[in-house]
């Protein structure tokens, strides 16, 4: 069993590998002053309930944008699991060739996206993560990752709007009945997603005037399926990609070392 670890900005995912299949995932929030007692006590618990206990884990692979967690993650895997985890950076050798001005800069969840999203549907393509913030990851049709855009997600939106005005609350995020809207909430959610909407339709269209218009669109995230259904560039939801690209490379490291 591989225990994949995928801790981003606002939501921490694990996932349960038996070989290539996903056994299982476990979504929580990411709370980086967790301790390695806590820590451990969630990952037990979803070892256990994904049919593997602590005992059957025999890899640890960890994505992580919140270097404090990573640390903590990477304590847990050797203290409690007597594992030495696989910490996936920008700059190591992962299968892709990264075009990055610096790769050691390229986050974690971005680079398990492009390598899942290369192996699973080729190139050229356009991996578009809706989390704390929206990104677009580029690959070429060589294979290769270009670089991409990094745009404030629909959560950081809609908080902003609602933190920086007097009057305008918070509001639940999802698509009105209507594009004008007959009050504040109807007008703040039509504003926050149809922007959203827009803005990654428009976004995509200039990618795809470089790399090729016949280039794949493949989303992942929170918000991915909500936006997928109004979008007529989104060919592909995909929402363990960063799991599954966290595997791939895993196993890329794992062959190495045993050569």
């Amino acid at each position: 069993m591989l225990l994949a670890i995928d801790v981003g900005n606002s939501n921490t995912v694990l996932g349960m590998f038996k070989r290539e299949k996903l056994l299982d995932e476990w979504r929580m929030h990411t709370t980086p002053s967790r301790s390695v007692r806590e820590l451990w006590v969630h990952v037990r618990s979803f070892a256990e309930e994904a049919g593997a206990g602590p005992r059957g884990i025999r890899g640890v692979v960890i994505s992580s944008v919140v270097p404090r967690l990573t640390g903590t993650y990477e304590t847990v895997a050797r203290t409690h699991l007597g594992r030495e985890p696989v910490i996936i950076t920008g700059g190591m050798d992962s299968g892709i060739r990264v075009l990055y001005d610096d790769p050691s800069q390229l986050g974690a969840d971005r680079l398990c996206n492009a390598v899942a999203a290369l192996v699973r549907f080729g190139g050229p393509a356009i991996v578009i993560d809706f989390g704390t913030a929206t990104t677009f990851d580029v690959i070429s049709s060589k294979g290769e990752y270009l670089g991409g855009v990094i745009a404030p997600g629909v959560e950081t939106a809609a908080a902003g709007l609602h933190q920086r005005t007097a009057k305008l609350q918070s509001v639940g995020l999802k698509f009105p009945e209507r594009v004008i809207g007959k009050n504040t909430v109807d007008g703040m959610q039509s504003g926050i997603m149809y922007g959203a909407l827009d803005a990654m339709e428009g976004i995509v269209r200039r990618i795809r005037a470089v790399i090729g218009r016949d280039a794949t669109v493949i989303a992942t995230g929170g918000y991915a399926r909500i936006i997928a259904e109004k979008s007529t560039s989104i060919t592909h939801v995909e929402p363990m990609l960063v799991l599954e690209g966290a595997r791939l490379i895993y196993e890329r490291v794992k062959r190495r070392q045993r050569k």
